[in-house]
């Protein structure tokens, strides 16, 4: 039996598709903006259209931006000789949030996972090794400590040492808060990896 019309199932069923939205929240979604006046409905809707026509990958570090090249990149107060090397756009607001990073990114826009058939020419791997010259001192790993993140950070690695630049890895552990009875073996072992000398 069908309880809605076909234009406001056809909403649900976009806000249903979007990653971690299931059936009922799509639903709420779907109310919400039926609810709201013509002008924040059309809105919204331009939004998501200027979005789509005006975002593009930086020329430089392939994060994503208005222009050719994004802010970070442009920016005459980061550090150019380190190169933070990220999966993903979110993974540098990520780290853009902690305050501590100055230096610059590289997206990959992924990671090399031959189960999902993705190779290293599927990433932006070269694009990256073509921004290692004179000036880059450190490209530091900061892709997700999963199987396919770790085997992409070590392939990164290796194809950087013969440039001789410093790669380094970011460590990854117990967050603070947590009881260490409650974690897991992986990130325990993580934890007692990245340790370091209390001074």
């Amino acid at each position: 039996m069908d309880y809605y019309s076909s234009s406001f199932a056809e909403l649900i069923d976009h806000f249903n598709s979007l990653p971690s939205i299931g059936r009922k929240t799509a639903e709420r979604l779907a109310f919400f903006v039926v609810s709201q006046s013509d002008e924040r409905a059309i809105s919204f809707a331009e939004s998501i259209l200027n979005a789509k026509k005006n975002l593009r990958w930086c020329k430089i570090c392939q994060n994503m931006t208005d222009g050719e090249e994004c802010a970070i990149c442009s920016s005459p107060n980061r550090d150019k000789s380190t190169i933070c090397v990220v999966e993903s756009p979110r993974d540098v607001v990520s780290m853009e949030k902690t305050a501590e990073y100055k230096g610059l990114y590289h997206v990959l826009h992924g990671v090399i996972s031959p189960m999902d058939r993705v190779s290293a020419e599927d990433i932006k791997i070269k694009e990256l090794l073509e921004r290692i010259d004179g000036n880059v001192l450190e490209v530091i790993m900061a892709t997700n400590p999963t199987v396919e993140g770790e085997a992409t950070a070590m392939y990164i690695a290796k194809l950087i040492a013969p440039l001789g630049v410093k790669t380094t890895r970011i460590s990854f552990g117990l967050p603070i808060g947590c009881e260490i009875e409650y974690a897991d073996q992986l990130t325990l072992g993580k934890a007692l990896e990245g340790r370091r000398e209390i001074s």
